[in-house]
């Protein structure tokens, strides 16, 4: 017989050791695996808190770029590209909404002033008439007259009105080669006849070309009479008054500029707005509706120009419209 133990000790030492090696494999193993694994789920991960911040509101955050070539790069770049156009598609949304909510607010000042400028000359009229009925006016002819005149007044407004929603209504304008230059001339000539102890004046800007445009003559002798009357209106008798005309590169310039008291940056930033006075009284002494800018500023738009003003307290006011001269709207017909 021959002894063994020797032999079963060294099976079972080795039997320990294929143990003790298995289990550090295995142990090794698993670390790598856990490891690789996290690695791998760390873009995801990112992923995770991107979504939680957009969800929060922060629509401009996006995914960290991987390469594309991998499953979470294609993943990175598709999420990247809706998350844009999420973006896009909510700011548009709320750019929309606050566009329609000042066009409402808007609406809302525009119908309440002029129900209030048409209620003004109704109760001037209304209270005439009450004096007429019970017998209390002794000046008949006064009374008619101012009735009339409240009356014409009222008309003005509507008519007024009426175009602004025309234009508002963007309907085509009839349009027809305009010579500004002769435009501008019969102004100084009305403006004469209308006040013949101001000093208005006219002068020839020198430029390329002739001062004509395609337009709606009409509306644009509307256009420079409203200015011409707008510094009638508010400037003292001594101020000077000056209609250029001309062209300065591809446009055709009118412009009205006085030497009265001018006006603040607010002011002018606000003088085109509908029903919009320096003077924020209601006193309508200057006759004004406050809807003659406003007009010039949709008539020379519906002309496809553009209109601005040039001011400051004590130095005059100079509103400046520029129109394509007719060579340029010829060559787009």
């Amino acid at each position: 017989a021959i002894d063994l133990s020797d032999v079963q000790s060294t099976v079972r030492a080795l039997i320990w050791s294929q143990a003790g090696i298995g289990a550090a494999v295995l142990l090794v193993l698993g670390v790598a695996g856990f490891w690789v694994v996290h690695r791998s789920l760390r873009p995801l991960t990112e992923v995770e808190r991107t979504a939680a911040d957009i969800a929060a509101g922060q629509l401009d955050r996006r995914i960290p770029q991987r390469d594309p070539r991998t499953e979470v790069g294609r993943l990175s770049l598709a999420l990247n590209g809706m998350l844009a156009q999420i973006q896009r598609a909510v700011a548009s949304s709320e750019s929309s909404a606050e566009r329609a909510r000042r066009s409402e607010e808007r609406m809302r000042r525009f119908i309440t002033d002029a129900s209030h400028e048409l209620r003004t000359p109704l109760t001037t009229i209304r209270g005439f008439a009450e004096l007429y009925r019970q017998g209390a006016a002794r000046d008949v002819e006064m009374l008619m007259s101012r009735i009339e005149s409240e009356s014409r007044r009222m008309g003005l407004l509507v008519e007024d009105l009426l175009l602004l929603a025309r234009l508002d209504a963007q309907r085509p304008l009839d349009r027809h080669r305009v010579d500004l230059l002769a435009m501008a001339t019969d102004s100084v000539h009305d403006a004469h006849s209308i006040a013949p102890e101001r000093v208005i004046t006219m002068e020839v800007i020198d430029g390329p070309g002739t001062p004509e445009v395609l337009g709606d003559e009409a509306r644009l002798r509307q256009v420079l009479g409203n200015l011409v009357a707008n510094a009638l209106q508010h400037t003292p008798e001594t101020a000077r008054i000056t209609v250029r005309v001309g062209t300065d590169d591809d446009n055709a310039v009118l412009e009205v500029a006085d030497e009265g008291p001018g006006m603040s940056a607010e002011d002018a930033h606000r003088v085109f707005e509908r029903f919009y006075r320096t003077d924020s009284s209601r006193d309508r002494a200057s006759g004004g509706s406050g809807l003659g800018l406003s007009i010039v500023d949709s008539l020379v738009h519906a002309h496809g120009g553009t209109v601005s003003v040039q001011t400051a307290p004590g130095r005059g006011c100079t509103f400046r419209v520029a129109l394509p001269r007719i060579s340029d709207v010829a060559a787009v017909r």
